[in-house]
């Protein structure tokens, strides 16, 4: 792991959304995507994270129901800039991967974006980081 870079472990050019995305459109496009985290941009600056954790603490376990109620959607019209977390911890192309496994296990996050000359380039997951590893079977 020594040898490689943050470049070759992110995932390049990530799908994200904007402050004002609803969460209904996070929503799905976490579920299409099979995602777990989202940057938030506003124009090219990044501004935040939401992922999915985020969006379940707010639904109603009603949602998607029989029992679904019309408050049980409301949540799914808020803005993203309305949940997500603000001034995400980054790192830099020419940062180091032992880097972004510090900054992970000291915050206790999952993913770190990855910026280059203040735009975001990458994403990097934990499970970006463990797919690296080697195990003996």
């Amino acid at each position: 792991m020594k040898s490689l870079t943050i470049a070759q472990v992110m995932k390049a050019d990530p799908i994200f959304v904007d402050m004002d995305t609803r969460l209904g459109e996070v929503r799905n496009l976490l579920e299409k995507h099979a995602f777990h985290h989202l940057p938030v941009l506003d124009g090219e600056e990044l501004v935040g994270i939401i992922s999915d954790r985020d969006i379940l603490r707010l639904l109603s376990p009603f949602l998607d129901t029989a029992a679904e109620m019309t408050r049980d959607l409301d949540v799914l019209d808020k803005a993203a800039h309305q949940v997500m977390t603000r001034q995400p911890i980054c790192v830099s192309l020419d940062d180091s991967l032992n880097k972004v496994v510090e900054w992970m296990l000291s915050a206790r996050i999952s993913c770190i974006p990855v910026l280059d000359k203040g735009h975001l380039v990458g994403i990097i997951t934990w499970r970006d980081l463990v797919s690296l590893m080697e195990f003996d079977t």
